[in-house]
Order: structure tokens, then C-alpha cells, then sequence
């Protein structure tokens, strides 16, 4: 185990009818007036939306709307939100929806108290030193952006769907009542968990200092995404399945999986991030087609954790069969796994490796993948 610092201010309220008490976690610490953030009109059609004003106008908070967040959030919006945040002077963000509106939230959250582009941030030429206060409700565990500091919105005009980072970003409540996410499409239900499982083998398949116990961590993080997303395709209404699902969502992009790990990167979402900038999938469709082809071509540099993970998830002696497994359940559960499952042809391919490519700059991974690397795991995905 390597050495580490681990802190996570998040304060996370689980559970059921927690989003009535979202207005007194605002009232603590003195929020006036919110920018109210959230996506599709879902939530006003299943009567959230009314559920959070109630608690907003319980404690005198005024708030302003900013709907129309969509999957693959998109910078233009986020600067539209900037300038609303700007103009009524808002001092809290309340992030109502999924990753996609929580990551933009966040960017906002930054852009508002910041004199320059945003986009700056992304770019890595200055860094997040203040920020405004992040509360959310989340309606779609994927992303685990409700207790990290992270979030990805693209570059509609370049097309470059990079990062925000900042301790800054935490969100100062996070509220997840799975009983909000029982609507959720059977689509999503199976990218979030691609998504899930994403996450938790970047850092396990690629770590140079990999301890046993956060081994043990990822795996049962996936065990437990793989056996409750079967059980709520058929029951999608099934709470305590529904809840583990949500937890291991958070649990792993929270930085526990990662405690006492060292030289780890994260190439699918690399190579996914150019594929959903693009091509506009969503993000977890893109990583279920990723991740198969680039473990079969990642295999020999690390025979013996591919080993570990068909033994320990599939029962399965060899390291291929176990990547083969994982790629047959994608398709059990109906997740892509072939870039023509997308209507991605050969001839798009192109610009997608060619994004992959700086991205790998950006990621700062671009010894090992290559254009030549990049375009030997997706030409094999098609």
C-alpha cells in the first residue's frame, strides 16, 4: 500500500423522502437564493420538482431555474448558467438529476466566482480556488459525481471533453433516495452500470501498487452492480436491490477504491470520452463497448490481475474467458459491446481515434496509446 492523504467532506443523506429535507441542509448554512439545475421535465412530471420547492419555500429560499442539462453536458450551457448564476446572484447550487447535471453544476459552481473562461479550468492553465456551495439530489447512480470533486463536460465547438477538479467542488450534500431512480429506463439502468464497473477497473487492472484489500473492495463493488442490476431488470421497483445499486454507484468513484494506489490511469474513459464527443453515445454504452476490446488488448501486461478478476467475479480459471464473460453479461443485460451496435462504421472511426489521441495527452498517457495503439482497440471493436 502506498502512501496517501483521504478526505471526503461530502455529507452524504441515504435514503427514503430524504429530498424533503433538502431546504434545511440549504438554511444551515445561510443559502438565500439557488440556482435550481436539473435536466429532462422528468422531474416536474413525477412531482420531485414540487417536492424541492415545498422544502425550498419552507426555509424562505428563493431559487432560479436552469433546466435542459442533457446527457453529455455541453459547455454552451454551462456558460449559460454562469451568466443566469451571475445575474442573480445566486449563493448555493442545487443540483437536481443525474451525473450529467451534477458534473455542470459543478463547473458553474466555479465559473460563477471566477472573472475569466471556465474552460480555462479544464484546460489545466488555472486552478479552482473558490467555488459556490454544491448541494444535490441524484436521480441516476452512475457517475459517483455526488461524492467526488470531478466532473466532464465537452467542448461543443472543439469537441474536447475534458475535466474540472477542485476540493473545492465536493458537494456539501449529497441526497440519494433510490426510490427517486425507480423510474429510471432499463437503457440507462444498464449503461450506469458499464459505467459502475468502469470505474472500478481502471485503477485495478492498471495500478503499478494495487493493495489486496482495495482488490477485494472493487470486486465486491462489482459483484454487487452485476447480481442488483438483474434483479432490477426484472423488478425495477425492487427497493433494498435498487439501493445497493446506488451505493456502489458512489461507493466506487469516491476515492476509496483508490486509497494506498499508485500508477493507475484511466484509458477507457479516455477512449470513451472521444467516442461520446463525437458520436454523441451515452457514456455508458461507449465504455461497455471499451472496455472488452482494450482488456483483450491491456491483457499481458497485467495476466495475473485479468487471472484474478475471471477467478474472483466469473469462477473462471483463465484470464481471457474472464474478459469473455464480462463481454457476454454486457450483452445479457443489453449494453453494447460492438461499435456497429452504435452505428459507428469504419469510416467515422477516424475522428474518434484521432480525438482518442489528444486525449491521451490530456490524460497524460500518451507513451503507451498511441494512435497506432488506440486504432488496434477500436478497429478490434467494430
Amino acid at each position: 500500500m502506498d502512501n496517501f492523504t483521504f478526505c471526503n467532506p461530502t455529507q452524504i443523506e441515504f435514503g427514503k423522502e430524504k429530498e424533503k429535507e433538502v431546504g434545511n441542509h440549504l438554511h444551515i448554512i445561510g443559502a438565500k437564493k439557488v440556482l435550481l439545475t436539473y435536466g429532462s421535465e422528468r422531474i416536474k412530471k413525477d412531482g420531485l420538482f414540487d417536492t424541492v420547492v415545498k422544502s425550498l419555500k419552507e426555509f424562505d429560499i428563493a431559487f432560479i431555474e436552469l433546466g435542459g442539462i442533457v446527457s453529455n453536458p455541453l459547455l454552451s450551457k454551462v456558460y449559460e448558467g454562469i451568466e443566469v448564476a451571475k445575474a442573480n446572484h445566486v449563493d448555493a447550487i442545487l443540483s437536481v438529476g443525474g451525473g450529467s447535471v451534477l458534473d455542470s453544476s459543478k463547473a458553474i459552481a466555479a465559473g460563477t466566482l471566477y472573472a475569466g473562461d471556465v474552460w480555462d479550468f479544464f484546460l489545466g492553465k488555472v486552478a479552482v480556488e473558490r467555488a459556490l456551495p454544491i448541494f444535490d439530489i441524484i436521480t441516476l447512480a452512475a457517475t459517483g459525481s455526488e461524492m467526488n470533486c470531478g466532473g466532464v463536460v465537452t467542448n461543443d465547438t472543439t469537441k474536447q471533453k475534458y475535466a474540472i477538479q477542485s476540493p473545492f467542488l465536493f458537494p456539501k450534500v449529497s441526497i440519494i433516495n433510490p426510490e427517486l431512480q425507480s423510474s429510471v429506463s432499463k437503457d440507462y439502468l444498464v449503461y450506469s452500470a458499464s459505467d459502475i464497473i468502469a470505474h472500478c477497473i481502471e485503477g485495478y487492472f492498471t495500478a503499478t501498487v494495487q493493495p489486496t484489500l482495495i482488490n477485494k473492495q472493487i470486486e465486491a463493488i462489482i459483484t454487487t452492480v452485476m447480481e442488483t442490476t438483474e434483479k432490477l431488470l426484472s423488478n425495477p421497483k425492487d427497493y433494498d436491490a435498487r439501493a445497493e445499486f446506488a451505493w456502489a454507484a458512489t461507493c466506487a468513484l469516491n476515492g476509496l477504491t483508490y486509497v494506498g494506489t499508485s500508477g493507475f490511469g484511466y484509458p477507457n474513459h479516455m477512449i470513451e470520452h472521444a467516442l461520446s464527443a463525437i458520436c454523441n453515445v451515452a457514456h455508458g454504452a461507449g465504455l461497455s463497448v471499451v472496455m472488452p476490446a482494450w482488456m483483450r488488448w491491456y491483457k499481458d501486461k497485467n495476466e495475473a490481475q485479468f487471472a484474478r478478476f475471471a477467478k474472483t467475479i466469473f469462477g473462471l480459471d483463465d484470464a481471457k474467458a474472464g474478459i469473455d464473460a464480462l463481454e457476454a453479461w454486457f450483452t445479457k443485460i443489453g449494453t453494447p459491446t460492438k461499435l456497429s451496435h452504435m452505428n459507428i462504421t469504419k469510416e467515422t472511426l477516424e475522428a474518434v481515434i484521432d480525438n482518442a489521441t489528444e486525449n491521451a495527452v490530456y490524460f497524460g498517457m500518451k507513451d503507451l496509446y498511441t494512435k497506432e495503439a488506440i486504432t488496434k482497440i477500436l478497429t478490434s471493436a467494430l
